[in-house]
């Protein structure tokens, strides 16, 4: 089913929604992203029916559920704890719902035993919450919700709590599920890799607000803010001011440290003051100069380096005017290059790799 949140207020200790707008499509896998304390949660909460707004109008498939208890809502929760009942067995907590609801017991018993097979926890069915690992509980919170077959699966920070290994095996399940069931899911987080796998559509959420809905693609390359660009991992963000120029080509001209004047080439339809940002992955950083199709190449000197593991982010500065430039590099390049801090290189990047906002 299809969810429209309209001009949504809620004050709830330090949390607030101001204004939310929201759009789901109906079979839609939507993914809020936003930083600890921006209010998703309590969004979803709204949506549950467990927190009660202020001010605003939430409607499920065209239908007014501002005000109508969660109980009547056909919403699953799954929580970022898991909330398993304590003091029920696995096959009792995903039966819970549907026994609330009056279903048969045959009809019970043939669900659970479905969903726990779907699933893979079958042989933890006799179990409680407290001998289950994390992983297996999250599937047991995902069962559970999934028993009632909501109109839409709400998913609170779920995979947060897992190690890297049993936060993918979720991941791809997730994704498989969602394939299979088509159920309309809306599901939180702040892990950036973790949007992007899952998501048809992200939101960007910041202070109790939604500040950028869109596509994966266009939410990380084409943010519409400095912060939404900063949150994202964007990590060179500048100010500057749109030149005319020719061929095509508009000049950037960069805002720096020092004496300014550093023109970058870029494709915009924008005029005047404005922001733009490059990602690390799109500039391209050599030994030697570059002569390529790329408009824009410049040299400069390493002053920093940050390993990440698989990949490094190597920072150049840039003259006239002290500019910063974060790129990244694999760790089998940087050792080809030899790379290190005071060491001259060579950066170029597409016109088309800068947004400019």
């Amino acid at each position: 089913m299809s969810l429209q949140v309209t001009d949504l207020w809620l004050d709830l200790g330090e949390f607030h929604l101001r204004g939310v707008h929201l759009e789901v499509i109906a079979g839609e896998y939507f993914v809020i992203l936003g930083p600890t304390g921006a209010g998703k949660t309590v969004l979803l909460e709204a949506i549950a029916g467990l927190q009660f707004p202020r001010q605003g109008r939430i409607l499920l498939n065209g239908r007014d559920i501002t005000r109508v208890p969660p109980e009547r809502r056909s919403i699953g929760f799954v929580y970022q704890d898991y909330a398993l009942f304590p003091h029920l067995s696995v096959a009792e907590n995903i039966a819970f719902g549907l026994q609330r609801r009056g279903l048969a017991r045959k009809a019970v018993a043939e669900r659970v035993e479905r969903l726990s097979r779907r699933l893979s926890i079958h042989s933890l069915l006799q179990r409680r919450p407290e001998t289950l690992s994390g992983g297996e509980a999250q599937r047991v919170a995902l069962a559970r919700a999934l028993a009632i077959e909501p109109a839409i699966l709400l998913l609170d920070e779920p995979l947060s709590a897992l190690d890297p290994q049993t936060r993918e095996e979720l991941q791809r399940e997730l994704a498989q599920l969602h394939r299979e069931l088509g159920t309309t899911t809306i599901h939180v987080t702040h892990d950036f890799e973790e949007a992007v796998a899952l998501a048809d559509r992200i939101a960007v959420m910041h202070q109790g607000q939604i500040v950028q809905v869109g596509s994966p693609e266009e939410v990380f390359r084409k943010p519409e803010s400095e912060w939404v660009a900063r949150f994202v991992g964007v990590r060179n963000v500048f100010r500057g001011e749109i030149l005319p120029g020719d061929g095509g080509y508009r000049w950037l001209v960069l805002e720096g440290t020092g004496r300014p004047g550093m023109r970058v080439a870029v494709l915009t339809d924008l005029s005047g003051s404005v922001h733009a940002s490059i990602r690390p992955e799109d500039i391209v950083l050599s030994r030697e100069p570059l002569y390529s199709s790329m408009r824009n190449s410049f040299r400069g000197r390493i002053v920093g380096m940050v390993d990440r593991g698989a990949l490094i982010y190597v920072t150049v500065r840039v003259p006239p005017g002290a500019l910063d430039f974060v790129c990244a590099v694999t760790r089998p390049s940087l050792e080809e290059m030899e790379l290190q801090e005071g060491r001259e290189v060579y950066i170029a990047f597409k016109a088309s790799a800068v947004h400019v906002f």
